[in-house]
């Protein structure tokens, strides 16, 4: 399997080529500003926002699969112009293509969501995301489409970080109690990916874990973990603040878990059994 990893110098991404090359994989990435510093892989600056730049990379690597893992944020051409020149540049090669969703694309009118549901976003970065999605649809109809949730790993995500810092200065923020994701694994989100890879399923997955936390409940769960003061963790209501956003957005990943073998564990589970371990 040759495959080329978009964005593979970033959170998930560094986890996909590390499994890639692990499993003995031809692996290429991409980078924007500097490569990785995994061994086994091959590293290719890309710039999505610019036209033509992403046949060039594909053209060099000439990949049998991309899994697009990168992460523009609301920067509208990053996350959905440059989503839709993956696509369009992975048909034209007949290339398998996973593209990387979010659950930002929902509103949280509903809670839980399914892969039958329809995006409704209500914030700048949900809009690329669902944008991203519905042209990765039309212009590669074999393409997998994974939608996921807040990613945690070993300590280095976002959210992981955040926890830290709220921990040295309860002053520097706030962890919402009312704002409610289901975490995944990096590691588990990364396997199912690569599950998707090979599989040639088409449509829309859901790789989320099992477990609905509030951000303060998964912050609580990070700080015991790494033998942190959880009561430092300051907490209050998205509802209170002035900050866009869905409030309540639950993936439901049943239907999805039954095409993977990759178990999507709840953070409770992934969390509780890493500090069982020290």
């Amino acid at each position: 399997m040759r495959v080329l990893i978009i964005g593979g110098s970033g959170f998930l991404g560094t986890e996909l080529v590390r499994q890639a090359t692990a499993a003995g994989w031809e692996t290429a990435a991409t980078y924007c500003s500097r490569p990785g510093s995994l061994p086994g892989a091959s590293w290719h600056r890309l710039d999505l926002r610019a036209p033509g730049h992403v046949d060039e990379v594909l053209a060099a690597v000439a990949p049998g699969a991309v899994i697009n893992a990168t992460s523009g944020g609301s920067d509208w051409a990053v996350t959905a112009d440059g989503s839709i020149r993956v696509a369009m540049a992975a048909a034209q090669r007949g290339c398998r293509l996973v593209h990387v969703s979010s659950d930002a694309v929902f509103s949280g009118s509903r809670v839980r969501y399914d892969e039958t549901c329809l995006p409704d976003p209500v914030t700048p970065y949900g809009a690329a995301k669902a944008t991203a999605e519905t042209a990765v649809r039309l212009l590669a109809p074999t393409a997998a489409v994974a939608r996921t949730s807040l990613i945690i790993g070993n300590g280095g995500s976002v959210h992981e970080r955040m926890v830290h810092a709220l921990a040295a200065d309860p002053h520097d923020g706030v962890l919402f109690t009312d704002d409610i994701r289901c975490p995944v694994h990096v590691e588990d989100l990364a396997s199912a990916l690569r599950e998707l890879a090979v599989s040639g399923r088409a449509g829309m997955f859901h790789l989320a874990g099992a477990d609905a936390l509030s951000r303060h409940a998964l912050g609580v769960l990070i700080a015991r973990r790494d033998g942190l003061d959880a009561t430092r963790l300051p907490a209050g209501r998205r509802a209170d603040s002035l900050l866009p956003g869905a409030l309540d957005v639950r993936l439901d990943s049943s239907v999805t878990q039954g095409h993977v073998r990759t178990r999507l564990r709840g953070a409770r589970e992934f969390l509780r059994a890493a500090q069982g371990e020290k």
